[in-house]
């Protein structure tokens, strides 16, 4: 029996970050030997320990043969005469197929994984690599995470697993769990660009590859809608914003889509329906969803905020839940800083529109609610509360109301 740290806290130390997890390979046992020397089982799919002291995993060594589509058309094989260069060969890319003794630390590298580390390559291991449709996902994430180009071979793999149909066997979970990963890393787009090159974009997210069609509508600066989103996304990673704001960028221009499916008024809530809708098919969080949907509706009019009345400043503070949810609002305000600050050469544009709609917010926060409701008024409850903070606004920001029926 025989154990080796592999993975990726092998490449993250070959590259110089930061190791958070370590996972080793044992060869030479079986799954009796490991659960005598303490570890105890943990994987349903295949053969994985954890250490009594250390509780990082052990998996023993293993083999995998393509017997269906999609992620779990595998059939696994783990026995004592698997060697580590075979565990090694079904890996992913060749920056994941290496491994360092756990004895001695001596780097065992077939597959020169650390050479292509060094060249900032990113290549698969064998023409195993079409038989998992996850690894498209997995690579683009890598071109996020490290800068690195893909191999020419590679990109070509990954063409023809799309048009073989490979991508369209993608398990939602699976997906939103690598492109959750994607989108928190420095540079997101780079996911996105390498999903598009492939083809994969389109199966995954369409929503998103329509916009680099729409033309006519893209920001200034940028070439398309679809380009624009993606400086947007970056902007977002700059500024280390978490997963709800960086997911409500990548969407926020959802109302593009649907002025051009349907043009004339109501573009915003068809842009919401497809943003539910896309929410839906990648299993996304409520939060990432909702933040996302309220971007599709109101980033157009929260740019447009130093021209709107207290009325109307209300109105899209009561229609993004603001009074009930502030600090849901606040990340809001942050994708729309994101959309203006992100198109090229905007990063240190002036934003005042952000301050404006924090300085109606709170204002309402002086409104008494409790105590207009325990008013004798004839009067709905919600239609004086309503009035009172269109009052109160108007005040801070020094705008006149517009009157009903005007």
């Amino acid at each position: 029996m025989k154990t080796y740290r592999v993975g990726g806290s092998v490449r993250d130390e070959l590259l110089g970050l930061p190791v958070k997890d370590h996972d080793h390979v044992v060869v030479g046992a079986t799954a009796e030997d490991m659960e005598r020397q303490g570890f105890r089982a943990v994987g349903k799919d295949f053969p994985v320990f954890l250490h009594p002291r250390t509780h990082e995993e052990y998996a023993l060594a293993r083999t995998e043969r393509k017997t269906g589509r999609g992620y779990k058309g595998f059939t696994v094989y783990a026995a004592p005469g698997v060697t580590l260069e075979d565990d090694l060969a079904r890996r992913d890319l060749t920056i994941n197929a290496i491994a360092r003794d756990d004895e001695n630390g001596r780097l065992i590298d077939p597959f020169d994984g650390s050479g292509d580390i060094e060249r900032g390559i990113l290549r698969h291991v064998s023409p195993a690599f079409v038989e998992d449709p996850v690894r498209i996902l997995r690579v683009a994430r890598f071109a996020a995470r490290f800068g690195f180009a893909i191999a020419p071979e590679t990109m070509s793999l990954m063409r023809q697993m799309v048009a073989d149909g490979e991508a369209d066997h993608l398990v939602p979970e699976r997906v939103w769990q690598e492109f959750a990963k994607g989108l928190m890393e420095a540079r997101p787009s780079r996911m996105f660009e390498v999903l598009r090159d492939c083809g994969a974009l389109e199966r995954v997210i369409p929503e998103v590859e329509r916009l680099f069609r729409l033309t006519g509508v893209a920001a200034a600066g940028d070439e398309d809608a679809g380009h624009h989103t993606l400086h947007v996304v970056d902007y977002t990673a700059s500024r280390e914003h978490g997963l709800e704001v960086r997911y409500a960028a990548l969407f926020h221009d959802a109302g593009k889509i649907a002025a051009e499916d349907s043009p004339g008024a109501g573009a915003a809530a068809h842009g919401a329906r497809l943003v539910r809708e896309a929410s839906e098919r990648l299993r996304a969080p409520g939060d990432c969803r909702d933040l996302a949907v309220l971007a599709a509706e109101l980033v157009g009019r929260i740019h447009g905020a130093l021209e709107l009345d207290a009325t109307s400043i209300v109105e899209v503070l009561q229609r993004a839940d603001a009074f009930r949810r502030p600090e849901r609002f606040g990340l809001l305000l942050d994708v729309c800083e994101a959309d203006m600050r992100g198109r090229p050469g905007s990063a240190g544009v002036a934003y005042p529109q952000a301050d404006h709609m924090r300085t109606a917010l709170e204002a309402t926060r002086r409104v008494d609610a409790a105590g207009i409701a325990a008013r004798a008024d004839p009067r709905p409850i919600q239609e004086r509360i309503h009035a009172a903070r269109v009052e109160i606004v108007t005040a801070a920001i020094g705008q006149r109301p517009v009157q009903p029926g005007r």
